[in-house]
């Protein structure tokens, strides 16, 4: 893969762009300290804002390098005020390998806003970055986030029993990819 690192990306409702420190009220506002919103990752809800600028200095931070890939997502009618984050949390440049996770604040969740995130990231990964398998997961208690991955073409391969662990404990992992061949 040629990693340039993280780029600005636009679709018709979007913009996906790097986070950066003024940023802390909004994410902590509108989905870090949200148990709805965590209750599936592996991260619980932040208790204060201070959490989330630990969280926000640590991926600004890391913008320099060149596989680090971690947007906030931007409704472009709200102005640039971020509403959730898609970014990269595993990646084999062995095999081309990127896998995908994701968070969206509850207000606007079944809107097709993060299969429109997810979209302009597969893109992004398969045109610019010549990944050949871009996957993700999640828990099957949580059946909207396997519909984003499906919307946007990956493919179910599978569920692997109590392989993973979130904010419910240990839980099923349903898995979805999408290769560069099947586009």
């Amino acid at each position: 893969m040629n990693h340039c690192g993280i780029k600005v990306l636009n679709t018709d409702r979007l913009q996906l762009r790097p986070f950066s420190m003024s940023d802390v009220p909004a994410m902590f506002r509108n989905w870090a300290s949200d148990p709805e919103v965590t209750k599936y990752l592996t991260w619980p809800p932040h208790a204060n804002e201070e959490i989330t600028s630990a969280v926000l200095k640590s991926w600004t931070e890391s913008y320099s390098a060149k596989d680090y890939y971690q947007w906030a997502i931007v409704l472009k009618e709200n102005g640039n005020e971020p509403i959730g984050s898609i970014s990269v949390v595993g990646m084999n440049n062995d095999i081309g390998m990127i896998h995908i996770g994701y968070c969206l604040g509850r207000p606007w969740w079944h809107q097709g806003i993060m299969s429109e995130s997810l979209k302009a990231v597969i893109d992004f990964f398969f045109d610019v970055i010549g990944a050949n398998r871009i996957e993700s997961r999640h828990d099957p208690r949580n059946p909207h986030s396997g519909m984003v991955m499906v919307k946007c073409g990956m493919k179910f391969e599978g569920t692997l029993r109590s392989s993973d662990r979130n904010n419910q404990g240990i839980c099923d992992a349903s898995w979805y990819a999408l290769l560069r061949s099947e586009r």
